[in-house]
């Protein structure tokens, strides 16, 4: 390559590297925007008064985006004997979450994350009998397990609330495909209230990074080309 082209050269490979540092810098600000929404609606839903639960009927709309931490209520009446506990680490420590199927008035079934039980007093679960009326947060079910460690139903080990996979352990036909997480209703075990509502949002910290990248990129050409 001869002198003249060398210039010519650097610019269009930094031309190409700016645009794409810079394009990485907006799409995480659209990230964020996206993010910011998200965090907005779903502080709304956790502040609203509670709504029945979606029935069979709106099951197939329901998402994460327009439905996770929705604030809801049902009643029914625990199955008997058909307790699932799924791995977990709270503020308390660790231990598991009791989902318990509750048989609606409706005639359709819901998963109810009825709380968390310590390890060392896993047996301690009393169920409660007779008409019961629940409260509490709509999760959207978490199918596969957690990182590197997979549902074992065969086994009884379970590490993610996975609806699907937990109903068709226990025989149950046209669950919902979702979970309740209940209120706490006191401080006797299992202990509910307990889900934790936060976001990652780095997002602006990412574009900033970007975004300088692709200053320090301008002044960094602009050198070479007047050395």
């Amino acid at each position: 390559m001869t002198p003249r082209r060398r210039p010519i050269a650097m610019l269009v490979a930094a031309g190409i590297v700016f645009l794409v540092l810079m394009g990485l810098g907006v799409w995480q600000m659209q990230r964020l925007a996206w993010k910011n929404d998200l965090i907005a609606r779903v502080d709304a839903r956790v502040a609203a008064e509670p709504v029945p639960a979606p029935p069979p009927a709106e099951w197939a709309g329901l998402t994460r985006d327009v439905a996770e931490y929705r604030r809801v209520t049902v009643s029914g009446r625990y199955a008997p004997d058909s307790d699932v506990l799924v791995q977990a680490v709270t503020e308390r420590g660790s231990g598991f979450w009791v989902m318990t199927p509750l048989e609606t008035d409706g005639g359709w079934t819901v998963l109810v994350n009825r709380g968390f039980v310590a390890a060392d007093r896993r047996e301690d679960r009393p169920l409660p009998a007779g008409d019961q009326s629940v409260t509490g947060l709509l999760r959207m079910t978490q199918p596969d397990g957690a990182f590197l460690r997979a549902n074992d139903p065969a086994a009884g080990r379970w590490y993610s609330r996975d609806t699907q996979a937990i109903a068709a352990t226990l025989g149950l036909s046209g669950a919902a495909p979702y979970f309740i997480d209940a209120d706490r209703a006191g401080e006797e075990q299992p202990v509910g209230g307990l889900t934790v509502i936060s976001f990652r949002n780095h997002h602006l910290s990412y574009a900033l990074t970007w975004f300088a990248m692709a200053a320090g990129l301008v002044l960094l050409t602009g050198y070479a080309l007047r050395r």
